[in-house]
């Protein structure tokens, strides 16, 4: 199969900077244009109410601030990996979202006919407990995924 389009998924993590540049240069000898996608989750009710103890204002609005800023520079650095590789790219963020569902919405939505993504390879428990984006990526979407360990 010869891919179209590759999207791209980071946390900005040193791992996901691995998937990042491996998809940049797979996408470069393909000849094959690229988007790069980061989401950030959905507040939790939990640290707004911690933070609006605080008596900060507004901690909602203060949380989807700090969600953009984190995921800009995300992008900001893929920007720059990207013009380095040479190939054409689009960044995307999506906001207040379960990455994994983020990651195959984006990958449907702009025609992506391959993922690639980073996973550390977790087992077990250290799985059941921090749970694992990479695998809901591959057990839910039909698009085809390449994992960077």
């Amino acid at each position: 199969m010869i891919y179209k389009k590759i999207l791209i998924a980071t946390d900005g993590s040193e791992l996901a900077d691995r998937a990042v540049a491996h998809g940049l240069k797979l996408a470069k000898e393909l000849k094959v244009p690229v988007v790069v996608v980061t989401v950030t989750p959905m507040w939790s009710a939990l640290e707004i109410a911690h933070e609006a103890r605080l008596t900060k204002a507004n901690p909602i609005e203060s949380y989807q601030g700090s969600a953009a800023a984190w995921a800009q520079r995300i992008l900001n650095e893929a920007d720059e990996q990207a013009k380095a590789v040479g190939v054409n790219f689009e960044l995307v963020h999506v906001p207040e979202s379960a990455p994994a569902e983020g990651i195959i919405a984006t990958a449907e939505k702009q025609g992506c006919d391959l993922i690639v993504m980073a996973s550390y390879g977790r087992r077990g428990l250290g799985r059941l407990v921090l749970g694992s984006q990479a695998n809901e990526v591959l057990a839910y979407s039909k698009v085809p995924t390449l994992i960077v360990r």
